[in-house]
């Protein structure tokens, strides 16, 4: 965490810990994590923002369900990066077939 440059920090409610709010406070990043509910006093945090954060989500899930990538069955990274690349071609360029 000492060398993380970021303006704000996206995080579920898992990472929702004194420790780590201090932390990010001292380094000045807005933690955008949502409180547990069993916190004494609910702290708010950006709504907008972290609803965007499921569109990162979907997108590591997207690659995940290739399993040449999920696997990592490519031994070189220049390997590992290109399949990434063929991956993303597929998901997200239209493809027509007649």
């Amino acid at each position: 965490m000492e060398d993380l440059e970021a303006k704000t920090f996206l995080a579920d409610k898992a990472y929702d810990t004194n420790e780590l709010l201090d932390m990010l406070k001292e380094a000045d990043i807005t933690a955008v994590i949502p409180p547990v509910k069993s916190r004494k006093e609910q702290r708010a945090y950006n709504h907008e923002l972290y609803r965007a954060r499921h569109v990162i989500e979907n997108v590591f899930r997207a690659l995940k369900r290739w399993r040449g990538i999920a696997t990592r069955y490519a031994k070189l990274t220049a390997s590992f990066i290109a399949a990434i690349h063929v991956r993303f071609l597929f998901l997200y360029l239209p493809v027509h077939t007649t």
